[in-house]
């Protein structure tokens, strides 16, 4: 199978339907974690697609149950993002990732105040995404996620700054 693709017909592309969340303990501390298939140490809120027909709202808090074992009972949800936040990604992985059918994704982001405890959490889940897991201070996160997400994540922080 040929995994290259030129910068038109990735430009062709559509971005995938996702969302994300910005999980907030009581010390107002972020949840992130490393992804499994990476090799490099880069840290990411959860977040993963939207289903067709499916809620955004549902999709974030199936998505949280999935990525971090967190129920949605142990949630609140504060706030979403007014719009959908776009990203692109590295040229090279459009082919690898989801068949090679999205340029990208385009994101609803949701602001949740997690009311559970550090032992509520369960990243071995039936389908891993993260081998390790912490809380950051919401203003060291930018350092640590992988670069091609930088500019989304600014955008959720600014978004949601006041409720931080």
């Amino acid at each position: 199978m040929d995994t290259r693709m030129t910068p038109q017909e990735i430009e062709k592309l559509p971005y995938r339907p996702c969302v994300g969340l910005m999980v907030l303990n009581a010390k107002g501390e972020v949840f992130v974690g490393q992804r499994l298939d990476q090799n490099y140490d880069a840290w990411q809120m959860p977040q993963g697609g939207v289903d067709p027909g499916e809620d955004p709202r549902a999709a974030a808090l199936r998505e949280l149950e999935e990525e971090t074992g967190i129920t949605q009972d142990l949630v609140t949800v504060a706030a979403e993002s007014d719009g959908w936040l776009p990203y692109e990604l590295p040229h090279d992985l459009v082919p690898k990732l989801w068949k090679g059918r999205y340029r990208g994704q385009e994101q609803k982001w949701f602001l949740l105040r997690y009311s559970g405890t550090d032992a509520q959490v369960n990243i071995e889940t039936a389908e891993p995404e993260f081998g390790a897991w912490r809380w950051l201070a919401p203003d060291a996160m930018l350092a640590g996620i992988v670069p091609f997400k930088r500019d989304v994540y600014a955008r959720v922080l600014g978004e949601f700054r006041s409720l931080l």
